[in-house]
């Protein structure tokens, strides 16, 4: 065993370094010491085999070091007699070999031989606060979206037009109007409606705006359009200020396929607040034996690349999540991490008025709530499924017997008869 490739904890956290943790399964009789050791090396300054020009300045400054290898399940004694072994591995990577940005941090944790001769998942990236003081992390997060609606005592709701694609501008403007009716406060592009021949994103804005006007003429309150921007690298910029020039009041991106660095970057080039959606990125994460877990890939790297809300999925809406992710991605999104503002979560998928009590009670009020089909799905029309949403919202944050005070609302009382009620 070299010395020189370990760390302990205690030193890694004064070092300017972020430390990965792995699982890793392995044949009981493999060495995890050994190949915990190549895997730093290999993601560092080495490859699979001893080559020559490794000084003994390069191991350190830029070599990989373990800093950590715990048994899953534990076992201090040699009395296993299984045929794998599970283990979390922490390993301490050097900053100066990527950087402040995403592609190259990405590509020397889960590169190289983690995608050739090491098969993990990488659970967490603990990152150092000076590493954390280079990003920006959202411009608004969850304080400046609040202030820009003028709401802090109750979850946002937030309407997404439906069908996903295929739908003219016009048709789009009609169903915007209807939600806006009903009282919700953010309608956005579905994340499968960008950038078609049919429904360009500056004429959606224009459309869209004008539906919204029309509708608060008669509420009062001007519902706020998030559109859609993803789409190529090259024509991002001119799609971003196209849409803000039309007076878009905020961009959605998706992140999963657009990458975290194209999110940082497109948030060092707007003003406007940042929808970022997960949509995709259980190809990273569902694997348990490669890529990356969900509460890293969805909350802690899209918050730090600057993201203002980020929507995600729930164990309640047909998505097996499992609940603890879901839980920890709530954490990642919104505990305090150095000087980067916490993000707003979006919750959506199968949320209905009856789901409600259980989203504040897990995920508090500072929170969006994203309601599609109980909203456009409503039996009584769009605006009466709008209008059940935020008679609920506004019984559950008062408190009380929810399903009894439902009763004095016609089109609340029709959402739970349909949907039922969730506890």
């Amino acid at each position: 065993m070299d010395e020189k490739g370990f760390m302990l904890p205690e030193t890694a956290k004064k070092a300017d370094v972020v430390i990965a943790s792995y699982y890793i399964e392995l044949p009981a009789e493999v060495d995890i010491i050994k190949k915990a050791e190549s895997l730093a090396v290999g993601q560092t300054i080495g490859t699979w085999v001893p080559i020559p020009g490794i000084t003994e300045e390069i191991r350190e400054k830029y070599m990989g070091k373990v800093v950590n290898i715990f048994e899953v399940p534990p076992t201090d004694l040699a009395v296993y007699e299984g045929e794998k072994m599970g283990y979390l591995i922490q390993i301490a990577y050097p900053t100066v070999n990527f950087g402040s940005d995403f592609p190259l941090m990405i590509t020397s944790l889960l590169g190289n031989d983690a995608s050739t001769s090491a098969q993990v998942k990488l659970m967490d990236i603990e990152f150092s606060e000076a590493f954390l003081n280079r990003f920006e992390g959202p411009r608004f997060g969850i304080e400046g979206v609040q202030k820009l609606f003028g709401v802090t005592e109750r979850p946002l709701l937030l309407n997404m037009v439906k069908p996903c694609t295929g739908i003219s501008q016009e048709a789009g403007a009609n169903i915007f109007y209807e939600a806006a009716l009903g009282g919700v406060d953010i309608i956005k592009d579905d994340e499968l409606f960008g950038n078609p021949v049919y429904s360009k994103p500056e004429q959606r804005v224009k459309a869209y705006k004008e539906a919204a006007r029309k509708a608060a003429e008669k509420t009062g309150k001007e519902t706020k359009y998030f559109v859609n921007v993803t789409g190529g690298v090259s024509e991002l910029l001119d799609s971003i200020r196209k849409v803000e020039e039309a007076g878009a009041d905020g961009l959605m991106v998706n992140f999963s396929v657009l990458g975290y660095s194209t999110l940082k970057f497109i948030a060092e080039n707007t003003k406007l607040p940042i929808l970022g959606h997960s949509a995709g990125a259980g190809m990273f994460c569902e694997a348990s034996l490669s890529g990356m877990a969900t509460p890293l890939a969805v909350g802690k790297l899209a918050r730090i690349a600057g993201a203002d809300i980020v929507m995600l999925n729930t164990p309640y809406g047909g998505y097996p999540l499992r609940k603890q992710k879901y839980l920890q991605i709530l954490q990642q999104l919104t505990l305090p991490l150095g000087n980067i503002k916490p993000t707003m979560p979006s919750i959506g998928g199968g949320v209905h008025p009856g789901i409600l009590e259980r989203y504040v009670r897990e995920a508090g009020k500072n929170i969006v709530l994203a309601a599609g089909g109980s909203i456009q799905g409503h039996p009584m029309g769009t605006t009466a499924g709008a209008r059940a949403m935020q008679q609920a919202i506004d019984i559950v944050c008062k408190g009380g017997d929810f399903c009894e005070q439902a009763k004095a609302y016609p089109e609340l009382q029709a959402s739970l008869d349909k949907w039922g009620y969730v506890k």
